[in-house]
Order: structure tokens, then sequence, then C-alpha cells
């Protein structure tokens, strides 16, 4: 039998255990003591009709499926209570009856435990009534659990049955506008980073670059500190070494001259170079090579050339040993002067009278030039070391020459200082640091 018609008997047998108890209500919970109780089978038909189970209500007309799926899964829930509420109704009576089935008694007067055996024998006239009462409540719980079982299978279904399809049509458009809306924010998010991407890309690159450029600088500098060319205590301490007759050998100096109308040139030279030591400094102008020129060029005496005209001075400097050589010139009727060692060793006039220096040249260390800047011959170029090398837009007093030489001022020329930022070598020059003025004097 199912389980609703094992409760339904279990419900026949309370009433009838209930209508033949001798005067006791049916709900009295202890009966008086000495008193019995009298079982009597009721046919099955009879209890039948004690507990009807609820009517499943019908849906009139056609509905979608998806209402009658929740239809039916109401329908479950409400009959799935009421039997949860019978159960617990009748639990507490099937307790109190196995109680007093104990203590039953048949109509001719047997004991409740020769009752048992009749129906043991097969004299039970109850149907097909579980021995033990504890058997049914086994059996409801499980026809519980099986209508759980159904009512979660019929929910599933449900909502599997509820597709995409079978949404509303202007539900689908709102899904579609939605979904739409997304893809574009999605692609603008997209476009956006790669911009941020490309931007970050140039930035990185242009720092790159900025990073790279002044790492370059900052080994060319070691590599120039490491050779000693620059590594000064202070910006004129240092000397251009020109150690061989060649015509690529060269100092430069950046600045330029302006238009002089008188000037000094100092420096400090040593060189033991021979026929001559060549050509310790040229300044050149536009269609002028020789515009100023100290050469000493083969066994000719040193001479001072001043727009490509000449004097000999009477300086001796080939000996290998720093001498300190200045010379002073000035446009008033050509006078010049020559200084070693601070001592005047001669003077003269007419050296190219009322010729104002013209502006604009370049002034090379070591070479002669024969164009601006160029056209070097290797048999003029000095070979040696020099170092100090300043010019003035005046003649300078005596004793002011006599003082630099003797080391007791230090005095740079206001038209072209001797500094390391304003002089560059060329072809294999190189610069070091110089002896200073009192070594260079021993030297003399």
């Amino acid at each position: 039998r199912s389980p609703a018609g094992m409760l339904l008997v279990a419900a026949g047998l309370l009433l009838a255990v209930a209508a033949g108890g001798r005067g006791s209500p049916a709900g009295e919970q202890e009966s008086p003591p000495g008193s019995r109780f009298v079982c009597t089978s009721l046919p099955l038909d009879a209890a039948g009709t004690g507990c009807p189970l609820p009517p499943v209500p019908m849906q009139g007309g056609a509905l979608p499926p998806e209402e009658e799926l929740k239809a039916m899964v109401l329908q479950l829930r409400e009959t799935v209570l009421q039997q949860k509420e019978t159960i617990g109704s009748q639990r507490e009576a099937i307790q109190e009856l196995t109680g007093k089935l104990a203590r039953c008694e048949g109509a001719d007067g047997k004991s409740a435990g020769s009752w048992k055996n009749e129906v043991g024998k097969g004299k039970d006239t109850m149907g097909d009534l579980p021995r033990d009462p504890a058997q049914v409540i086994d059996q409801l719980s499980r026809t519980m659990q099986t209508l759980k079982d159904r009512l979660e299978s019929l929910e599933h279904q449900l909502r599997a049955n509820v597709s995409y399809a079978a949404l509303p049509g202007d539900l689908r458009e709102m899904l579609q506008r939605r979904l739409g809306d997304l893809e574009r924010q999605l692609l603008s998010k997209v476009a956006e980073l790669e911009d941020e991407k490309s931007l970050l890309h140039n930035e990185t690159s242009a720092h790159r670059q900025k990073t790279e450029t002044a790492l370059n600088a900052l080994l060319e500098r070691v590599s120039e500190l490491e050779k000693g060319n620059s590594a000064f205590k202070s910006p004129d301490e240092f000397k251009v070494s020109l150690p061989l007759r060649t015509n690529y050998l060269y100092g430069k100096i950046k600045k330029t001259l302006p238009e002089l109308y008188a000037f000094t040139v100092c420096l400090w030279l040593r060189s033991s170079a021979s026929p001559g030591i060549g050509t310790p400094f040229s300044y050149a102008v536009p269609g002028q090579a020789n515009e100023i020129v100290l050469i000493e060029w083969g066994n000719n005496p040193i001479e001072l050339l001043i727009n490509d005209k000449v004097a000999q001075l009477p300086l001796f400097i080939s000996d290998g040993k720093w001498h300190h050589i200045c010379i002073t010139w000035t446009t008033r009727d050509g006078m010049w002067e020559a200084f070693q060692d601070g001592e005047k060793l001669g003077t003269g006039e007419n050296l190219a009278p009322w010729h104002p220096i013209k502006p604009g040249g370049v002034l090379i260390l070591g070479q002669e030039q024969d164009t601006v800047g160029g056209r070097f011959d290797a048999t003029q170029a000095f070979v040696g070391e020099m170092s100090q090398f300043n010019i003035w837009d005046r003649v300078l007093k005596a004793e002011d020459i006599m003082n630099i030489a003797n080391c007791s001022i230090n005095m740079p020329g206001n038209i072209i200082p001797w500094v390391d930022n304003n002089v560059d070598v060329f072809g294999g020059a190189t610069k070091w640091p110089v002896e200073t003025c009192e070594e260079r004097l021993l030297d003399l």
C-alpha cells in the first residue's frame, strides 16, 4: 500500500480505539489504575472515510508552461504542509496509543499478548497495518522526503524551461540595449588604455633618450678624467701637450677676438724641437691668414707677424725649459715689445702701423693657418707644451709682466683668459695638470 493509505488505516485505528474505550475520552493522557481497553478491528473501507486528502484544485483553461509549473509547485507545497501538519498532530496520538495497546484486551477477555499472537497467526482483521507504529512514522517521513524531492525537481524544471527565447519582447530588447551599452563602454575603455599605453611609450622613449644622452656625456667626462685631461685643481691649472710635429695636432680657443688697437699676449711654453719650435699660436681672419702669428721656423729667429708684416724678436726658448713669454703691440706707429721671463729683451716700431686687428677670426694653438682654421703645415707645427695663454686689449706695464712671470700675481686676460672650458684639443693633443708656477720658475 501507499504511505497515504497506511496513514488512513492508522487514522481509522485511532478512531476505533477512541470509540471502544470504557467511558474514557479519546484525548485523555493517563487512564485510571485498573482500567482496561478493548481493541476492535474496523473494516478497511470504514477507515478510508476518516482522513480525506485535501482536494487538488484544478486549473481551468489553457495556461503557459511556466504558469502550469508554478501552479503545480504551489499545490505540492500546500500538500506537503498539510501532510506535515497531519503527521505532527497524529504522531502524539500514535505514541499515546502505543502505550495503550500494550494494555488493550479483546472482547473475549484475552490479554494483549494473546491478541498479538493471534495477529501473528493471521487472525488479525485490521488489514495490512504495520505491526510496529514506529514504522508508520518512518514511512510517513519517507513520503514527505519524496514529496520534497519532487518539489525541487519541479522547481529546477521550471527554471530550465524559462529560457531566453521565452522572455517577453520588451525585456529582450532591454537586455540587448544593455549589452550594447556595456560593449560600447568596454570598447571606449580599451581605446583609452591604448592611448595611455602609446603616451606612456612616447614618454618612456623620450626619457630613455634623455637618460642616454646624459649617460653619454657623463661617460665622455669620465674618459677625460681618466686620461687626466681635466683633473685640475682650478680651471687654469692645465697645460696643452703637442708632442709630435704633424699637421693635425692642435688646440683651438673657443672665443674670438674683437677689433683691437693694442694687445698683450703672454704664455708659458717649453720646447726643445729643432730646427725651430714651430708656431705657438696663430690668429687668422677672412682675407688674412697671418693677422697675428708667433713662429720659429727652421733656423730663422722667432718672428711676430701682424697683418702679414714681420718683426724678428730676440727670444731664445728652444732649450727644453719652461719660459714665460710676453709680446705687446699698439697700432700707433706699430710699436712692439718682447719679454722673456719677465725681462724686456727687445722693442721696435713700424710693425703694421695704424692697422687695427680685425675681429671674428680663429685662434689656433700649435699650428700656422694658411686658411682660416685650417690647411696646416707640419713643418711649421709647434712641438712641446704650453700653458697660461692670455690676451689683453691693452699694453701691460713692464712691472705687471714681471709680477706675472715671477708668480707674484695671477692676472688672467680680459679678452682671452686661460680656462679649461675655453680650450679644445684635436688630433691627439692632450690636456694635463700643469706644474705650479714656482716649479716652472725652478726650471729656468
